[in-house]
């Protein structure tokens, strides 16, 4: 019998099958890790396929089969054929995201622990009799064990190791080793509360399963209690004998989402995300792969749990950028989802209160069905929106960051005892470093972009490669010690927080402040119980959070994400504004949102602050309509990336002529094609050159086909390709 097998080796030339022997003494199954020869290397290797014979005429051994039980099931080969397809994404890089990344090499394994008992087959006065009076240690452990079994760590602690082997050489205890799961989270207990669904709730669990089309739109508005629905959806999928995936956007948002599952579901919840430890993650997905656990919760990685039978998929807040994976290998969520749903003939649920503008339209069409909930569950309604024209401010003499009714606010709110959320869309102190006599501006040696200075380790850091540099006294260039800061960071948001209010807790969220592995959950578990009052933070804060003692927001620069060279902009800054302010007002105290803003007369500003997502949905998509933007056309991004200038130059020459010969022939589907330098022209010590094509959708699949087979047959040694169709980041 023939293994076809994909090597553990991301490479274009070697992301290829190989056919191997299976000799007589190994079970090699599909879907198996491997080891195989390769060349003069032994290296890991994922079986695909079992085939009778092959036509290479010299072939090699499987070595070793790496695990007792198969990792890849049958899906999940199929849904590797389909990222190959939909993304070109490399078979090996596919394969990789369904296995924890620490499984590759052996370099986690299941936790055991040494674990001693009484032998079940003496009686405690036969066991007694056999040891001597004198020994009491021996006789105060055994009696010890009579109340049961204890790991060896525990009872070393309290007696000794003579006493211990003087027991187990009269084999009167029993040694054996017992698997023991890494839970995370622990100490994050679940508590079933027993609410009625309302109407449009009902309404809602109905629709996902009457419905004739696999994916199902819920529209609901921030509080409208999305979160039972899906509650009630995975609930009825169980008892159908079904598993569930939920994800969500943001790690910082798994604490809550699995605090109600596990008050529902107990210990058939699963968490999978990158914050775990490998040995947790590895538990975890034992456990989804065993069965042990039907629901896998997590960030984007989740869609690519080893669940069987799926019968519901939901994407909480399913616009969000999260969802597409943006560094190789790059995938959009959403399409992993339906293709999962497609195989185990399932359901999508894609949750939203300002649903992505491709979504809402499918939705309209009637290519997803829709479910909408437009009221909270609250009776106190959505939170009043104030926008202040910071123009004015200036004009009246206020320099500040905040504007003088904000300021107001935020005292006023602090004295009642209740809590407030600061929404800035930038962390750090400040967004970049600049002389004031000949403009130098701090910029990163190995990236195109400026440092962002931060107090309290009073350094310069690179938000793209995380380097690190010392803060300016004087400037490199002339000599000046005249340096000013650019827009406001987080950091200093909370700086000017203590100044107007010393005695006041205030927390602060962002990368910077979450980069140990429960620091989310510790800063969000100490605004719950109150230990603080105000909370600043960028996007962690955003979105579905629920405070009920916040009753006021107040969102910063709002301007920061209208003015960005990409054509969902204005998508982009109606959900933060949404999504920020939905976190006010959550329970009958009502709420209050305070938007700061240069352009107090933008249309996204007039919608959003009326809440009117259909309204905004209309403009947003009559201008995309015009203009062929998506999701009326396709972007394609081809990006070339190399530390050698010329050598990516040469590649994106060699890909864009021939790009360019095929687009001559189909001039009716080609709106634009153009090569370029990347917006950020070297990242990490890599020149970044790109290729940007818009498309019309009725031939999209062959195009797409065409810049995959163009890109394969013109790899560079020293040079990375990739292919982004809709690119969630033009820079």
């Amino acid at each position: 019998m023939i293994a076809k097998v994909i090597v553990d080796i991301s490479n274009s030339q070697t992301d290829k099958i190989f056919d191997y022997l299976i000799p007589s003494n190994l079970d090699v199954r599909k879907g198996a890790r491997v080891i195989v020869p390769f060349g003069p290397r032994r290296i890991e290797g994922f079986c695909i396929d079992i085939a009778e014979d092959s036509d290479v005429p010299t072939l090699k051994y499987v070595e070793a089969v790496l695990d007792d039980f198969v990792c890849i099931s049958e899906e999940m080969l199929e849904l590797m054929r389909y990222m190959k397809d939909k993304f070109y994404v490399r078979y090996v890089d596919s394969l990789r995201l369904f296995i924890p990344s620490k499984l590759r090499g052996g370099r986690v394994k299941e936790l055991t622990r040494l674990y001693i008992s009484l032998n079940p087959d003496m009686s405690f006065e036969e066991i007694v009799s056999k040891i001597s009076k004198n020994a009491k240690s021996q006789l105060a452990l055994v009696e010890r064990l009579k109340q049961g079994g204890e790991y060896m760590t525990a009872l070393s602690n309290e007696f000794s190791s003579s006493a211990i082997n003087a027991l187990a050489e009269k084999k009167i205890i029993i040694k054996s080793s017992e698997e023991v799961g890494r839970v995370p989270m622990s100490d994050v207990k679940g508590k079933r509360a027993d609410v009625q669904l309302r109407d449009a709730q009902k309404l809602a669990v109905e629709k996902i399963f009457s419905s004739s089309n696999e994916v199902i739109l819920l529209h609901g508005v921030t509080g409208s209690g999305k979160t039972l629905v899906y509650i009630n959806a995975i609930q009825r999928a169980l008892s159908e004998g079904k598993t569930a995936i939920m994800l969500v956007p943001e790690i910082s948002l798994t604490p809550q989402m699995l605090r109600n599952f596990r008050g529902y579901f107990g210990d058939s919840v699963a968490m999978l995300h990158s914050g775990l430890s490998d040995g947790e993650r590895f538990d975890e997905w034992r456990r989804l792969l065993k069965g042990e656990a039907k629901i896998a919760v997590g960030a984007r990685s989740a869609i690519f749990a080893p669940v069987k039978d799926l019968g519901i998929i939901i994407v909480d807040e399913e616009h969000d950028a999260s969802y597409v994976s943006e560094s190789n290998p790059r995938y959009r969520t959403v399409d992993v989802a339906q293709f999962r749903a497609r195989y185990n003939k399932a359901k999508v649920v894609l949750g939203s209160a300002t649903p992505s503008i491709e979504s809402y339209l499918l939705a309209k069409q009637g290519s997803y069905d829709l479910a909408v909930m437009s009221e909270r569950i609250s009776d106190k309604g959505m939170p009043d929106i104030e926008i202040v024209n910071m123009s004015n401010e200036l004009l009246m003499g206020n320099n500040s960051m905040f504007s003088a009714n904000l300021e107001r606010k935020i005292v006023d709110t602090v004295k009642r005892g209740e809590q407030v959320m600061i929404f800035l869309n930038r962390r750090g102190h400040s967004s970049f470093v600049m002389c004031r006599k000949c403009g130098y501006i701090a910029k990163c040696t190995d990236c195109d972009v400026s440092l962002t200075y931060h107090s309290v380790d009073n350094l310069l850091k690179c938000h793209y490669c995380g380097k690190r540099y010392k803060m300016l006294d004087v400037c490199p260039d002339c000599g000046s010690n005249n340096i000013r800061y650019g827009k406001i960071g987080t950091q200093r948001v909370v700086e000017e927080i203590k100044r107007l209010l010393p005695q006041v807790n205030v927390l602060r969220m962002d990368n910077e402040t979450t980069t140990t592995k429960d620091a989310y959950l510790e800063i969000l578990g100490k605004f719950a119980s109150k230990e603080a009052q105000i909370l600043v933070g960028t996007q962690m804060i955003a979105k579905g959070h629920d405070f009920p003692d916040v009753t006021l927001v107040g969102i910063l620069d709002a301007d920061m994400s209208l003015y960005h060279q990409d054509y969902r902009s204005n998508e982009r800054t109606f959900q933060l504004v949404t999504q920020v302010a939905g976190r006010a007002g959550r329970s009958n105290k009502g709420g209050k949102v305070i938007l700061q803003t240069y352009a107090p007369n933008h249309y996204v500003y007039k919608f959003a602050s009326k809440y009117d997502y259909e309204g905004f949905f209309q403009k947003e998509n009559n201008a995309r309509k015009t203009t062929n933007f998506p999701p009326y056309t396709t972007i394609i991004r081809v990006l070339m990336t190399s530390e050698d200038e010329e050598k990516v130059i040469d590649t994106a020459k060699s890909i864009y002529r021939k790009l360019m010969d095929f687009a001559h022939e189909n001039t009716r589907d080609f709106l634009y094609i153009q090569a370029m330098k990347a917006p950020l022209g070297r990242i990490q010590n890599k020149f970044r050159y790109q290729i940007i094509a818009r498309i019309k959708r009725e031939n999209e699949s062959k195009i797409i086909a065409k810049f995959y087979d163009v890109i394969e047959n013109n790899q560079s040694r020293g040079v990375t390709v990739f292919a982004e169709l809709n690119p969630q980041n033009m820079a």
